[in-house]
C-alpha cells in the first residue's frame, strides 16, 4: 500500500469527540519515549505530522490522522513513565482505556516496544490486558537501528520466549526503525491486507 495523503483531523480527550464517519482506525500506543511519533511520521512519509519530543509523555491527546482519505491512523498517549502528576496519569489511563474498549471501528492496536530492552512488566501487562479484553493487537519493535543484527535477534528471541509463557503463539510482530524505514512496508502491507479483507479502501 502507498500513502498518497495524510492529514491531521482532530485531537481530543473523549471518544465522543472522535470522528463519526465510521472509517477504520489503526491505533499506535507504547510506553513513553518508545519512539512512537517518529515511527508514525516515517510510516506516513510526513516529517512533522506527529509531534516528536525528547521528553516522555509528549502525546497527551487522542490524535486522528486521515490516511488516503480512507482510514485513520490514531496516535494514543503513551502509558507508563511520564513527568506528569498522578491525577494526569489516571486521566490518560482512562482516556486510553475508554478509546480501546469502546471504539467500535478500532481494527488493530499496534503496541510499540523498544527492541533494546528486555521484556518490561508494563508492556507485558498491557498486552495481557488487551488479550483479556479481546482487543486485536500487533507488536512493533522500535529502534532496531540501534542494535547489531545478532543482538536484535537475541533480544527478540528472549521476548518471544517470555510471551509464550502466557500466550499459545507469538502475536503478529514487526521490527522497525524510524531512522532507516525498516518495517514500514510490512506494516503498511498488513494494514492494506486487513482493509482488503474487510472490503475497505486503502
Amino acid at each position: 500500500m502507498e500513502i498518497t495523503s495524510a492529514e491531521f483531523t482532530i485531537s481530543n480527550t473523549k471518544i465522543a469527540h472522535c470522528p463519526t464517519d465510521g472509517l477504520a482506525e489503526y491505533a499506535f500506543i507504547g510506553r513513553s519515549n518508545v519512539g512512537k511519533s517518529s515511527l508514525i511520521n516515517r510510516l506516513v512519509g510526513v516529517k512533522n505530522l506527529a509531534h516528536t519530543s525528547g521528553k516522555p509523555g509528549k502525546t497527551q491527546l487522542i490524535n486522528h490522522f486521515l490516511i488516503n482519505k480512507a482510514w485513520y491512523l490514531v496516535d494514543l498517549p503513551g502509558y507508563g513513565y511520564a513527568k506528569v502528576s498522578k491525577t494526569s496519569r489516571q486521566k490518560f489511563q482512562k482516556m486510553i482505556e475508554d478509546y480501546i474498549l469502546e471504539r467500535p471501528n478500532l481494527i488493530n492496536l499496534f503496541v510499540l516496544i523498544d527492541s533494546r530492552h528486555e521484556p518490561q512488566k508494563i508492556d507485558l501487562e498491557f498486552m495481557e490486558w488487551c488479550g483479556e479484553n479481546g482487543i486485536p493487537f500487533s507488536m512493533v519493535f522500535t529502534k532496531i537501528d540501534k542494535l547489531k543484527a545478532n543482538q536484535l535477534n537475541k533480544n527478540l528471541k528472549v521476548y518471544f520466549k517470555k510471551m509464550l509463557e502466557n500466550w499459545s503463539e507469538v502475536p503478529v510482530h514487526f521490527a522497525t526503525s524510524a531512522e532507516t524505514g525498516a518495517g514500514r512496508a510490512e506494516i503498511l502491507s498488513y494494514i492494506g491486507s486487513i482493509n482488503e479483507r474487510l472490503d475497505l479502501k486503502s
